[in-house]
């Protein structure tokens, strides 16, 4: 029986009375309070969700970046140092091994924090596809990583805003860590990478500051209403760039991993597509249910915004349109959805905005 890791945060976690299960390999937080009021606090002020069981891996030598340009699907010579980037590591067919963002650090030095599951997987693809002048490490275990969002997570932090998807040295009171503009629910904040050991005294100074501690479960809830896919539900080896409505981070005018099949597939378009959907009756969609017609559900929930059920799946091509019906079978039984727009949710005039 394989023993669960645990993050540098376990003891807070326990303290808080968190409901403890398996993820990944890790043994994390599903709930605190509860992922409706967890979920609520993030929509509307701010919480903190330890994110530590990513993966970070760091690439660095003269050759770092003609490595990456080859195997990520975003182009890199975008990026000026400060910046991050979301990007793709693809297979030779165009299927994503894993989505990922990638931060330079320096012309010869870069950091990607991938998915918790593919951590290994991630750092076996690189190392054979390393040249000389490239030198990749898995540096996981030497960090901490909180991300802390929600509309007022600046002004609980004390942080003036900035662009999203840059990042910058800098302490929350008196805890030096790296400060990235990036998230995974769709609202203004940070994500906090900091020495492992230093990990407890950050969560300490930011649960101060007013940001309520956040689980698995809200955290899959939030991402779920901005239509963020999850590695392993909405998208994997099997699915490719484009039927995943992710064509937007492939740089397909230049040359990397399966970036011919991805050239051909936006060429001739997509047999199927990862739609949106809302429910029409009461019913709860969940990962495997039977879409008729298409396949199946790759992500669903009840949607704590929305008060209904919603959810992601892939469709034929011909029935991707927003407000295209779909049944969907709900424990053995036909219930009406719809398809919508990404994002399912969307924050009305928010003053902050959100990304």
């Amino acid at each position: 029986m394989q023993t669960l890791l645990r993050t540098p945060l376990f003891d807070r976690h326990l303290g808080l009375g968190a409901r403890m299960v398996p993820f990944a390999g890790w043994e994390m937080p599903v709930q605190y309070e509860g992922v409706i009021p967890e979920h609520m606090a993030v929509r509307t002020d701010a919480g903190v969700f330890d994110v530590s069981h990513m993966g970070e891996l760091e690439v660095e030598g003269p050759r770092a970046n003609e490595l990456l340009q080859s195997l990520l699907s975003n182009d890199l010579g975008r990026l000026v140092d400060g910046q991050a980037q979301y990007t793709l590591m693809t297979n030779n067919s165009g299927g994503i091994i894993d989505d990922l963002i990638v931060y330079r650090l320096s012309p010869f030095r870069f950091l990607l924090i991938v998915n918790a599951s593919n951590r290994e997987g991630d750092f076996e693809w690189l190392k054979e596809h390393e040249i000389a002048g490239s030198d990749v490490r898995d540096v996981s275990e030497e960090y901490a990583l909180l991300a802390v969002q929600g509309p007022r997570s600046l002004e609980r932090l004390g942080l003036d805003e900035a662009l999203a998807f840059t990042f910058a040295e800098d302490e929350i009171d008196g805890v030096a860590c790296m400060i990235n503009r990036t998230g995974y629910t769709g609202e203004q904040g940070v994500e906090l990478m900091v020495p492992a050991e230093d990990g407890p005294e950050l969560w300490d100074r930011v649960v101060e500051r007013g940001a309520k501690p956040a689980g698995l479960g809200a955290r899959d809830t939030l991402r779920l209403e901005v239509c963020y896919p999850l590695h392993g539900n909405d998208i994997g080896p099997e699915t490719d760039a484009i039927s995943a409505g992710l064509g937007w981070v492939c740089a397909l005018d230049k040359e990397f991993t399966g970036a011919e099949v991805l050239r051909r597939i936006r060429q001739e378009g997509p047999q199927e597509r990862l739609v949106a959907f809302v429910m029409e009756e009461r019913a709860i969609p969940r990962q495997g249910m039977p879409i008729e017609g298409g396949r199946e559900v790759t992500s669903g929930t009840h949607s704590p915004m929305l008060d209904r059920g919603i959810g992601m799946g892939y469709v034929p091509a011909n029935r991707a349109e927003p407000q295209t019906e779909l049944t969907i079978d709900v424990r053995g039984k036909s219930r009406r959805g719809r398809v919508v727009k990404k994002p399912i949710y969307k924050r009305e005039a928010s003053p902050n905005g959100g990304h």
